[in-house]
């Protein structure tokens, strides 16, 4: 067990600074001069070449890497260029929303999914299972930024029901805000419910075909106690992998719901940041979702040990 949790802080530490060196790299080829752009085309040569000074952008671009990473070591991500604030309290203000709204997307697709895969399982070749089938297939195919343009539309401009974007502020009260959520969340839910459906009738129906379940049923069980009993609990590694994976998308990938909504999350940040070449933004924003994902697929690794308890011999 310490050698399985040695093993993955290593792998962890090392992949943390494979990511900081793509994205620094990756943003230092992006054409365009930042100082330029944000003083504009009619500034003066010298006008720019101070500014770059001021930013730190004259240096050589190994010795800003190792100011950028030694600063997010020590907790100092850097000062935003536009908003003349640092990047911590830029985050700390955009992830009151982001975190929220993905917690929130993740329960729904998850309490749909996991009953909708375990009933197609237990139906398999069923009508209920090819409609369920065709549904998540639907699911997946509809981009979710066009199926919450059609909820505003419904929930929003003919019902009233909800809002149709911006948020009003936890300070606003927290069922004002959470009206504010819903349709992004529900938007964001929809393809990951059926992503995680299709998943779980998998992982089920491969654990239905092992020996205990067929020893199960002869010893008596009903199907039913075998599904919940047996085959769920054992399915669950592949359906842990997916949720891990999903909620790194909803709280890192939202972009494009953030910008169709207007909410002041996480990606709306990044999106601004990159419109205005705010880089020191971007790098360390997407630095700390970087960490984040890799923070949850490390959890997701070791709630493995928790679900099968197999895995816990074997480390």
């Amino acid at each position: 067990m310490t050698l399985f949790l040695a093993r993955k802080l290593t792998w962890t530490l090392a992949t943390l600074l494979v990511a900081s060196v793509v994205i620094f790299l990756a943003l230092e080829i992006v054409p365009g001069d930042p100082a330029q752009v944000m003083l504009g085309i009619n500034a003066t040569d010298e006008t720019v070449a101070a500014l770059r000074k001021s930013l730190g952008l004259d240096q050589p671009p190994l010795t800003r890497y190792l100011s950028w990473v030694t600063g997010m070591l020590q907790g100092d991500f850097g000062k935003s260029h536009t908003y003349s604030v640092p990047v911590v309290d830029l985050v700390a203000e955009r992830i009151v929303v982001s975190l929220p709204l993905a917690l929130i997307a993740l329960f729904m697709s998850t309490i749909v999914a996991l009953p909708v895969g375990l009933i197609a399982a237990a139906r398999r070749g069923g009508a209920a299972d090819t409609g369920i089938m065709a549904v998540t297939q639907l699911g997946i195919a509809i981009p979710n930024f066009w199926f919450g343009l059609v909820l505003s539309t419904i929930f929003a401009v003919w019902l009233q029901w909800l809002p149709s974007g911006g948020f009003p502020g936890w300070s606003a009260g927290v069922w004002a805000s959470l009206k504010a959520l819903m349709l992004p969340a529900v938007a964001l839910a929809l393809p990951q419910a059926a992503i995680l459906a299709r998943v779980t009738r998998s992982a089920l129906l491969e654990t239905l075909g092992e020996d205990y379940i067929r020893t199960a049923r002869a010893k008596g069980l009903s199907r039913r106690a075998v599904l919940w009993k047996h085959a769920l609990r054992n399915a669950l590694i592949p359906v842990l992998t997916i949720m891990g994976l999903q909620f790194a998308y909803l709280l890192a990938g939202t972009i494009i719901i953030e910008n169709v909504f207007y909410l002041p999350g996480l990606g709306r940040l990044v999106f601004q940041a990159i419109s205005l070449r705010d880089l020191i933004v971007v790098e360390s924003v997407v630095m700390m979702l970087v960490a984040v994902i890799i923070a949850i697929n490390l959890a997701v690794d070791l709630a493995y040990l928790v679900v099968d308890p197999r895995l816990r011999a074997n480390h």
